[in-house]
């Protein structure tokens, strides 16, 4: 059993933010200035979704196949199956190439942090708190600039509500407008830090067992089982967590601009 290994400096130290981006078998890299290692990640991955849709995007083929046909399928599937059901026809389009943004920048982000070499910005609670934020902005000041105070008013407020129930109600729905955005937050952190967090648990637990006595192989088996096992179902979370946040924002999104709906 190997005793002077910290299990919990292993994890933390793989999943927080730092200054240094960390790469396997070699020293680790330092960050200039204010860069850390998930702002770089950010930037790699409006990189990638760059590169996909003016590079990679093959805009003028007939016939999409490959790349092309992979992203068109999963835009129309926004449009057709997110947006516009929960939005209207009209809303949905508008609101279609935000929604996409924001699955594919999701996506890319959480299918980096399984590749060793990158790390998981989706881990940290700033990035998912500037992307609930824009959830936030769009529900309260995107409300009130297309319907007005009456029409924010009436998205809190049903109409056949008694008199005396306003103000409880009222209590009620401005903090569930916030909880909102706080659970888009939170679900997409969480989901995502463990993950991670688990993984590198059971990596852990062979190194702490050793591999030189035979309850440390059979704990080391059974942890690197595992660790293959959780690491092949977050190739699913990463998708699913995309397609969860958009979806809870069509949801809510719609819930205020069309209350009636």
């Amino acid at each position: 059993m190997n005793s002077g290994f910290n299990l919990d400096e292993y994890i933390m130290h793989h999943v927080l933010n730092s200054h240094e981006w960390v790469l396997p078998f070699i020293s680790p890299i330092p960050l200039p200035g204010i860069l850390t290692t998930h702002a770089l990640m950010v930037l790699f991955a409006c990189t990638i979704i760059l590169l996909l849709f003016l590079v990679f995007y093959r805009k003028k083929e007939r016939v999409p196949t490959g790349l092309t046909n992979c992203l068109e399928a999963l835009v129309v599937f926004i449009r057709d199956d997110i947006a516009i059901p929960n939005l209207g026809e009209k809303d949905g389009l508008q609101f279609t190439p935000m929604l996409c943004t924001i699955f594919f920048f999701i996506l890319t982000l959480n299918l980096m942090g399984i590749i060793p070499i990158f790390a998981t910005a989706t881990s940290n609670i700033n990035v998912t708190f500037s992307l609930a934020f824009l959830i936030f902005i769009l529900l309260v000041f995107g409300t009130l600039l297309r319907n007005g105070f009456h029409g924010i008013w009436h998205a809190l407020i049903p109409s056949t509500l008694p008199t005396w129930l306003i103000p409880f109600f009222l209590i009620i729905e401005v903090v569930s407008i916030g909880v909102r955005s706080v659970a888009l937050m939170i679900r997409l952190f969480a989901n995502m830090i463990a993950g991670h967090m688990v993984i590198l648990s059971f990596l852990g637990l062979t190194i702490i067992m050793g591999w030189f006595t035979v309850p440390g192989v059979i704990v080391g088996l059974m942890g690197v089982t595992l660790a293959v096992f959780i690491y092949c179902l977050e190739v699913f979370i990463a998708l699913l967590q995309a397609y969860i946040f958009i979806l809870l924002s069509a949801v809510f999104i719609g819930q205020m601009y069309h209350p009636d709906h």
